[in-house]
């Protein structure tokens, strides 16, 4: 495995070519929380960016912001790259293959850098399809959430050939500080990203029960997110999601129903390889029943407020 920062790029750059630091005609799919943040990092490298998606106020935030839009007919072949940062399998399956998708108009040589979290299978598939084209396909599940997007700081968990990798290298410079690079056999980048999935699924459902269990022996939120992030039960995730709970918002960074995405996902990997996995399992059921609550769009934490109704307690924001 390679794994390449940014404190690298200063070496890096000794052995680049000046062709490879070129702007670069990228098109990102999807302007979500993640895409958008992405779209005006490669923007803020220099490269001249074309967003797409669905919400037409998302490509015309991004226009207004420098972005470019065109139809996918009239730039495709001029692509070098391709980023794809949609919901899952079936909106990747759709970008890249549908009626109007985006392989059948990129020109040979050119790359894909798939980002969403999908099923190893899938990615290995996808990128057999790209192959018939003469198109690269970089598997590249990503991680950092929406502030890391922007901050062009995200890592990429990802496998594929060594052209793909050359062939990404621009646009991952712009959208990520981390590169892992773990494999040319497509499919492990997506399985990585299975393993994070699993411990941030169950770290935040963790958060959860523990921020609950801690209100039910009357102690205040605040004081339990002060005290168990300087101890050795704290993770990343309850150092990031604990403050949503105790300033009471809930505004979507990462939302409650990706989780019965991404966790479904790793039970289904679990089971194909005769795995058993209970935490994830367990950590599941908790955001199903987050959702069935009518909580699938609020931002993850709220998995906080089926251990809070169940136990009968009261957190901060909740009416009196």
């Amino acid at each position: 495995m390679t794994i390449v920062s940014r404190r690298l790029l200063c070496a890096l750059c000794l052995t680049r070519t000046l062709e490879e630091y070129m702007s670069n005609n990228i098109a990102v799919f999807g302007l979500g929380s993640m895409g958008y943040g992405i779209a005006m990092s490669l923007l803020s490298a220099g490269h001249t960016v074309y967003g797409f998606d669905v919400v037409e106020a998302r490509v015309r935030q991004f226009e207004a912001a420098g972005g470019h839009r065109a139809g996918l007919a009239a730039i495709g072949g001029e692509l070098d790259t391709a980023v794809v940062v949609v919901l899952n399998a079936a909106q990747t399956q759709d970008v890249l293959f549908g009626s109007s998708g985006v392989v059948a108009a990129l020109r040979a040589g050119a790359c894909v850098i798939a980002c969403a979290t999908v099923p190893p299978a899938f990615a290995r598939h996808a990128a057999a399809r790209c192959e018939e084209r003469g198109v690269l396909y970089l598997d590249a599940p990503i991680s950092g959430g929406s502030v890391k997007a922007a901050q062009g700081a995200l890592s990429v968990m990802a496998a594929g050939s060594e052209a793909a990798f050359a062939g990404a290298r621009p646009a991952l410079d712009a959208m990520a500080e981390t590169v892992f690079e773990l494999s040319s056999d497509v499919g492990v980048g997506s399985a990585m990203k299975a393993v994070n999935q699993l411990l941030a699924g169950v770290h935040i459902a963790s958060m959860g029960e523990a921020l609950a269990f801690g209100l039910s022996q009357g102690m205040e939120p605040a004081q339990l997110v002060a005290v168990i992030s300087k101890c050795a039960g704290s993770s990343w995730m309850f150092e990031n999601r604990a403050p949503h709970v105790v300033a009471g918002d809930y505004t979507p960074h990462s939302a409650v129903d990706i989780w019965l995405k991404d966790l479904g996902i790793v039970l289904d990997i679990a089971k194909e390889a005769k795995f058993p996995a209970p935490l994830a399992a367990a950590a599941l059921q908790q955001f199903t029943a987050a959702a069935a609550a009518g909580l699938g769009g609020e931002d993850d934490a709220a998995v906080v407020k089926v251990y809070a109704r169940n136990a009968g307690l009261r957190l901060p924001g909740d009416a009196v």
